[in-house]
């Protein structure tokens, strides 16, 4: 049976969270293997809705659950939302969820870098959350990161703080900023420890004997293939690789044991944040999609920019992160539009490409090229067979399929978890 791995194939919100709780079903484990808690997934459960962002969506079906070394950790955060779901009544404990002991952590001087350059950039901002991914994947590549097994450290960390008040106490000095508090900040690591220790483990070794074992291993990205730091709409990306090769890296598990790579894409598009979109609709249309698809960022309560579905976009994403099959959300959103619109190519100036050129000068002036395509008054949400689809919706998912050059393994009709059609098993492949 193969392993899956989940990942974004547009900028995130595609409803990951979804397609993983419903997986986990189906799983042995469920391993986070990048980002942080700059991402937002929302599970709906009969009556109760859970929203997450740091930890993997598998604990609330119950599945061992693990944070792998890919991904940056705020252990503040880790805190308060273990304490948030465990009210929600989800069972929580180190028997079910691990936190890799090589996984970065997200401290105080990292959010506050992150904002301070984010209100200096003017129109050059990004559009980060602010939460300190940025500066902590930076300190990570400098090699001058606190990591989590360094919390059971704290007395002996005087050499790495002397590379980590190097380097952030003169940016701070240039923002006009005190140097870091190392007093203060050891004894902020010395009271959140024991929240966190606890979960500390070889999560790759957890996952070499799974492997060895024979158990379904699900690997649940975060954000989209478009905000991957090489692959996507450079510079308004995240800091990680969001590509399904980093399923591997971020985990500490060999790339022949990531298996089906399920590509999750809302069967229109959005972004969150600064940064090209060829087929944005700040218009009526936009607003309608925005409206009926609840279209706000789950962890910044952010307004997405909505358009038409992009499958020049999407079929890079397939291309680059390896996609095995997609799993289509939010088609009910589209009932009742007459008329849909499908970018099928991009014009810069005289210029066509069936690719999103790489400059972001270009990328800027790409103006989207559409092809028309009709739509369907009959409703589609939660349906669960091709037969309750409308024929014209089920013409609209095999164009898709055409454009992108991948099969539709899923399709979601509605944000609970059963109202999804199965097309391929990915755990079967």
């Amino acid at each position: 049976m193969a392993n899956v791995a989940v990942i974004g194939a547009q900028w995130g919100d595609e409803g990951k969270g979804k397609i993983v709780d419903w997986l986990a079903s189906r799983a042995d484990l469920v391993v986070r293997f990048q980002g942080g808690h700059n991402a937002g997934h929302t599970l709906v459960v009969g009556d109760k809705t859970y929203k997450l962002s740091l930890l993997p969506s598998g604990l609330v079906r119950g599945t061992l659950s693990a944070i792998g070394n890919g991904v940056v950790f705020d252990p503040w955060h880790f805190r308060d939302e273990v304490a948030r779901l465990r009210a929600q009544g989800v069972a929580i404990t180190p028997e079910n969820l691990q936190v890799a002991e090589t996984a970065p952590l997200i401290l105080p001087f990292h959010r506050d870098l992150d904002a301070l350059r984010e209100d200096a950039s003017g129109a050059g901002k990004i559009g980060t959350t602010r939460r300190g991914i940025g500066p902590a994947y930076e300190d990570k590549v400098g090699r001058r990161a606190i990591r989590v097994c360094d919390l059971a450290h704290l007395d002996d960390l005087d050499a790495q703080l002397d590379r980590v008040c190097a380097h952030h106490d003169a940016l701070r000095a240039g923002f006009g900023q005190p140097p870091i508090d190392r007093a203060k900040l050891i004894d902020e690591l010395r009271d959140i420890a024991d929240a966190v220790l606890p979960y500390a483990a070889p999560v790759w070794l957890t996952l070499k004997d799974a492997k060895e074992k024979g158990r379904r291993i699900l690997f649940e990205g975060a954000q989209g293939v478009l905000l991957d730091v090489d692959h996507g709409t450079y510079p308004f990306v995240t800091s990680s690789n969001t590509v399904s090769g980093s399923a591997a890296s971020g985990s500490g598990l060999g790339p022949g044991s990531v298996g089906f790579v399920l590509g999750i894409v809302k069967a229109y598009t959005t972004r969150v944040g600064s940064g090209p979109f060829p087929s944005e609709q700040d218009n009526e249309v936009g607003q309608l999609l925005g409206t009926k698809g609840h279209e706000f960022g789950v962890v910044t309560g952010r307004k997405r920019r909505c358009g038409w579905f992009d499958a020049v976009l999407v079929r890079q994403s397939v291309a680059v992160s390896g996609v095995t099959g997609v799993a289509l959300t939010k088609l009910d959103i589209l009932d009742g539009m007459t008329e849909l619109k499908i970018c099928t190519g991009y014009k810069v100036g005289d210029k066509y490409y069936d690719y999103l050129p790489p400059s972001p000068q270009d990328q800027a002036r790409a103006q989207a090229v559409y092809e028309d395509f009709e739509g369907w008054s009959e409703s589609t949400a939660g349906a669960r067979s091709w037969a309750q689809l409308p024929a014209q919706a089920i013409k609209y998912i095999r164009r898709i399929e055409e454009l992108i050059g991948c099969p539709v393994a899923l399709v979601s009709t509605s944000p609970e978890r059963e109202d999804t059609i199965l097309v391929r098993d990915p755990f079967a492949d």
